[in-house]
């Protein structure tokens, strides 16, 4: 038990960092381009408070590392979109971007991890670390309703990648066979749920999927590219 217990946490290890490693391109094309566009922070500030509590829920409870070590993980790359996004989007954006970053990234995991040292046990540390970290993987699991309902109206697959439906797949399950395997419902009620949407959405993609014409390529990918940016926040924002 305790093998495949490693394994498929191991494995979630890789789904997830790829998962998190996701949004690179979209980045490096910011840089290149000096400015972030219409892309919005918010998807990434979310992520990364998703991700410190899911480091603080992995580390409460007793062997969890590897829900810990992964989160740790994508918290950098994280950090390291969000200055991307403060270097190189217009004024405006970046002060609200210093904000949201300061309440929800700095004040609010400070405030959590205070109160539940100063207020509550070990065993209540890790009820609320949980409870938080399903929370937040819950509304991330459920923003993929909106593109699905998208397909649904233009049957068309055009604004829902099929790398991140995938991936949604993916990553949900292999990390809702290491719930069931430690019998961790706050890891498995969120993961099953995007196990559940993954499968969906690859359902939508043999309903609704039309090769593309090859005039419209260059299009498709720019649509796709800037349509990708809610959806990495969705998936990246899981364990």
């Amino acid at each position: 038990m305790e093998s495949l217990v490693f394994l498929f946490g191991l494995l979630g290890n890789i789904t997830t960092g790829l998962v998190y490693l996701s949004p690179a391109k979209t980045f490096w094309e910011i840089v290149m381009r000096r400015t972030t566009g219409d892309y919005e922070s918010i998807p990434y500030i979310c992520k990364l408070v998703n991700a410190y509590m899911w480091v603080y829920y992995g580390v409460l409870k007793p062997d969890s590392v590897l829900v810990a070590t992964v989160n740790g993980f994508g918290g950098a790359a994280e950090i390291a979109y969000i200055i991307i996004f403060l270097m190189f989007s217009p004024p405006r954006m970046k002060a609200r971007t210093a904000i949201m970053f300061g309440v929800s990234d700095v004040a609010f995991p400070a405030a959590v991890v205070l109160v539940t040292q100063l207020m509550l046990d070990t065993e209540q540390q890790i009820e609320a670390a949980g409870f938080l970290s399903l929370c937040f993987s819950m509304v991330a699991y459920a923003s993929p309703l909106s593109a699905m309902k998208t397909v649904v109206m233009t049957k068309s697959v055009e604004y829902m990648p099929f790398l991140l439906s995938f991936m949604l797949f993916i990553n949900g399950g292999v990390w809702t066979v290491y719930a069931v395997l430690t019998s961790d419902w706050f890891i498995g009620i969120p993961n099953g749920s995007g196990f559940l949407l993954g499968t969906s959405q690859l359902v939508l993609y043999a309903i609704y999927w039309k090769p593309k014409a090859s005039h419209k390529h260059e299009k498709t990918d720019v649509l796709c590219l800037r349509s990708s940016n809610q959806p990495l926040w969705i998936v990246g924002s899981v364990i």
